[in-house]
């Protein structure tokens, strides 16, 4: 008998010929999670298990494993061999300070082992159950407590009373990268969580207009990529300075296009760094309808600068709340709300145009020389690694 964690997939079971594929990427995910701690992880048909862990560390490990796409639930368990004298015997002594309604779930992977089927093994470990605790009795719609029994194809079994459940989806690294623009804000953190629970690799960009803009803001941003990097692994933040295009756009621009310019030369640095780096996808937190730069027709004329690179924008359904709810769940949010002001908030408009057109957006970017502004910009890169726990 020992203690073990028993992992459940998430959609990879509906993966098919390509299954493999997935719980290979997810498999290791597990491995560089738990690095630091002394467990060991390996696979068992249709299932993943965490042993040989200390005591001591197990809630550690189930914390980090919450924050692993691609993983469906997992519970702390009691493993045996599969012996039905010895499952019934640890099931009573699991079940016996116990107190209220319960029932016995059993799960039969292995159909050969054991002459009963999985609705006898339940009544029968239930029966036994019974007739050593009297403070339990038999509620199988609505229990208190859930016996579960889980017979793998390796003759063990899996006893377990508790299911945590993870973050779902898929692994990541299994949809490729994408580079995800990291205001320091409340969205573009969320809007990253989510594409890592699809299976995207993350790298980000931070714009920034030091000395219009802290150092402090520059450190809640790697503060928030360090928080996300719990669920993507390590990342990389490219740091690029918008300071000269913002000065220039103030100088020689209609100052209701700040916002739309500034953002043109954002996702225009953006797709270069996907291509120097070899990223698939540029990533926003984008709401529709939620600022004046995030109407469809701003989404547009900003959209116009990308020629090569599809823009994810998770959150372009969500209203602000489904937003602030999630950003609280992944903890993101009371970093995101530190008051320090990234470069979006330099030279602000009193009137941004809400629904600018191609044309007249072109007509004042034609006002300045930007193509050498962006290739001075890209000159301004610093990456910060971000290493994750």
């Amino acid at each position: 008998m020992e203690k073990a964690i028993l992992i459940r997939f998430s959609e990879i079971f509906l993966k098919g010929k390509n299954r493999g594929y997935f719980e290979r990427f997810l498999f290791q995910n597990i491995k560089t999670a738990l690095v630091n701690f002394d467990a060991e992880v390996c696979k068992i048909p249709g299932r993943y298990e965490v042993k040989n862990f200390r005591e001591e560390d197990e809630t550690k490990i189930i914390e980090r494993l919450k924050q692993i796409p691609g993983i469906f639930s997992f519970s702390p368990a009691t493993k045996i061999e599969t012996d039905f004298e010895k499952i019934s015997e640890v099931s009573v002594s699991m079940m016996r300070e116990l107190a209220g309604t319960f029932k016995v779930e059993t799960n039969r992977a292995d159909k050969h082992t054991l002459n009963l089927n999985s609705m006898q093994i339940s009544a029968e470990i239930g029966g036994r159950i019974l007739s050593t605790n009297s403070n339990l009795k038999v509620d199988i719609k609505n229990p208190k407590h859930i016996l579960h029994i889980d017979i793998r194809e390796n003759k063990e079994t899996y006893l377990y009373a508790k299911t945590i459940f993870g973050v779902g989806g898929m692994p990541v690294g299994t949809s490729g990268s994408g580079l995800l623009l990291l205001s320091g804000g409340i969205d573009s953190p969320v809007a990253g969580y989510m594409m890592a629970k699809r299976g995207v690799k993350l790298s980000c960009v931070h714009f920034h207009s030091y000395p219009y803009t802290s150092n402090m803001a520059r450190d809640k941003v790697e503060k928030l990529a360090k928080i996300i990097s719990s669920y993507t692994g390590d990342l990389t933040v490219y740091m690029i300075s918008m300071t000269e295009l913002q000065e220039q756009i103030n100088a020689h621009c209609d100052d209701s296009y700040t916002i739309t310019l500034l953002r043109r030369g954002m996702f225009t640095v953006a797709e270069k760094l996907c291509k120097k780096f070899g990223k698939k996808m540029i990533i926003t937190g984008e709401s529709l309808g939620q600022v004046a730069s995030q109407t469809i027709e701003s989404m547009i004329v900003v959209s116009e600068v990308v020629k090569n690179t599809p823009i994810l924008r998770p959150l372009v359904a969500f209203d602000k709340y489904e937003t602030i709810e999630l950003a609280k769940k992944i903890g993101t949010f009371e970093t995101s709300i530190e008051p320090f002001e990234d470069c979006c908030t330099v030279f602000l408009p009193d009137s941004p145009v809400v629904r600018p057109n191609v044309y007249d957006t072109r007509r004042e970017q034609e006002k300045l020389d930007f193509d050498a502004i962006i290739d001075r910009a890209m000159e301004t890169i610093e990456i910060v690694e971000i290493k994750a726990d």
